[in-house]
């Protein structure tokens, strides 16, 4: 099942990264081992590119990388070549929940990233918004958010921690723009392996030829997985990319 593999999509955090947010030296070079077979290795996150492209240039040149759950898709040069925002009558709503209940928030806007201790300096409709997101502890206001969320079929929502609510435009996800970036490259869906650990990676383990689910992953991940490799704190990216090679 994974020797026609010809991309390798990953997430960052709590995947390639371990939990000092660093890539370990195993990882790195099970990326280099696959890119000189001429595997495609393209980065697959819910982080905007100003929080990755370092770490992206440390692992050499990439075809395309995506971020913002795949708000947005920059090629090997960084030119942003897909652009997908949240509508600014949405974003209110969003606002006004994250008001309501006091909530913890982060945003990733084209003019930068914001959250609720650092407040924005012009109006809604000044920013060009690509992702909101929450973070809430208690398990019931995180429920009663998200069925209100759920009843919007404006939204894509998923999470990058059980305790975080990640909100995309409805469409945007990591397997549709994985799709877009196969297009470009000439590549099938099928001949793509995604590895991930959280709900944002859940759309593109499904649609991938081979899902992997971190052995840190939620469990809902790994039931939706074709194989579960080892924690991100034990190289798991490493050893699914050995067992490709």
């Amino acid at each position: 099942m994974t020797e026609n593999i010809k991309l390798i999509a990953l997430d960052m955090d709590g995947t390639l990264l371990n939990p000092e947010h660093k890539v370990s030296k195993r990882n790195r070079e099970a990326i280099q081992k696959a890119k000189d077979e001429g595997i495609h290795v393209v980065l697959s996150t819910g982080r905007s590119l100003a929080t990755c492209i370092d770490i992206a240039k440390s692992l050499g040149r990439s075809s395309y990388i995506v971020t913002i759950n795949g708000g947005e898709i920059y090629d090997e040069d960084f030119n942003l070549v897909e652009q997908n925002l949240l509508d600014h009558k949405h974003v209110e709503r969003l606002w006004e929940i994250s008001n309501g209940h006091g909530l913890h928030f982060w945003t990733s806007t084209v003019q930068g990233q914001f959250s609720s201790q650092e407040p924005f300096e012009k109006e809604i409709g000044d920013y060009d918004w690509l992702k909101f997101g929450y973070d809430v502890e208690d398990d019931e206001v995180r429920q009663v958010i998200l069925d209100e969320l759920k009843n919007n079929e404006a939204f894509e929502i998923t999470n990058s921690s059980p305790t975080n609510i990640e909100i995309n435009p409805v469409g945007v996800n990591k397997a549709a723009a994985l799709l877009k970036v196969c297009g470009k490259l000439g590549l099938k869906m099928n001949q793509v392996m995604a590895v991930g650990d959280s709900m944002n990676d859940l759309a593109m383990i499904r649609e991938a030829g081979f899902g992997v689910a971190m052995g840190n992953a939620q469990e809902i991940v790994k039931e939706e997985a074709n194989w579960v490799t080892q924690t991100n704190e034990n190289d798991g990216v490493a050893e699914v990319i050995e067992r490709v090679l």
